[in-house]
């Protein structure tokens, strides 16, 4: 294994390790303030704390066994590197790391009765899914166009927050207004990278096997092949156009997840005064 790969794949494990030691330490967190929380605060909590850790551990596992999907290449020649279980993995974890984010914004707009983010809500996982739809499109069939549309999507999806976020600010409590700028900081920057980045470098890839006439694979035979085929490789020419997206994925993407549950917590009124304002 070539040196730069080696110490990229070391740099992933650690902060796959790390990201599970964070995750349960907001785990006990969570234990610890369930009886100064109301039942409802408690529950959307805990919801959020189990949707990050499908999130954390799928990215924990992908950092452990990376896969370029398109290509079939991996570090290690076992079934836990086939593409298949990667983007199986990944489908699951990216569904539920966007159903963070739709909680949020159904119990954001129950507070503060922001019209805007009520109605994006119920659209952004099936936004994410349909994204999904596409990414397996392009693994199985190794078309890129399907990527494109997949990352164009999760840009789409990334402003749509903003706007709620936005939409909200006027009508939310001051000390949610840290966790919104710090929110809409991330989403606008990741939209970019998006926009600006990672759809170009699949248009690219695209636009280059369309002009030397690629011939890709049907969908059964890309499911024979994620399901079989493993090419190793230890180079890092091979990886270097994975490493920036991957190392901020398994890192920053993870930390957001995580954040998503503190910030439920920091945000719930407690006990006490939901049920004075109940009674």
């Amino acid at each position: 294994m070539s040196a730069g790969v080696f110490s990229w794949w070391v740099f992933l494990c650690a902060i796959g390790a790390a990201n599970i030691c964070a995750w349960s330490i907001t785990a006990a967190v969570l234990r610890r303030r369930q009886t100064t929380l109301c039942s409802e605060s408690y529950w959307i909590c805990r919801w959020q704390l189990v949707l990050s850790a499908v999130y954390v551990f799928g990215c924990a596992f992908r950092s452990a066994v990376p896969v370029f999907d398109v290509p079939r290449i991996c570090l290690f020649d076992t079934w836990l590197s086939s593409v298949v279980v990667g983007r199986s993995i990944a489908t699951f974890a990216e569904v539920c790391f966007v159903g963070q984010w739709a909680l949020m914004l159904r119990q954001s707009a129950r507070v503060t009765g922001c019209s805007t983010a009520r109605v994006i809500a119920p659209f952004v996982v099936p936004l994410i899914v349909v994204a999904e739809v596409c990414s397996w499109y392009s693994v199985l069939t190794t078309s890129n166009i399907g990527h494109v549309i997949e990352e164009s999507i999760w840009g789409l999806s990334a402003l749509l927050l903003v706007a709620s976020m936005f939409a909200m600010w006027p009508r939310c409590p001051a000390n949610w207004k840290p966790a919104i700028v710090a929110g809409c900081v991330a989403a606008i920057a990741y939209a970019a990278y998006m926009f600006f980045v990672d759809v170009p470098m699949y248009w690219t890839r695209w636009v280059a096997d369309e002009a030397s006439g690629r011939q890709y694979l049907t969908i059964a035979q890309g499911v024979l092949d994620v399901t079989e085929r493993r090419v190793v490789s230890h180079r890092w020419e091979d990886w270097k156009t994975e490493v920036v997206w991957m190392s901020l994925y398994f890192s920053v993407a993870v930390w957001i997840s995580i954040s998503l549950i503190h910030t439920s917590l920091r945000t719930a009124p407690p006990r006490e005064r939901v049920s004075l304002l109940r009674s």
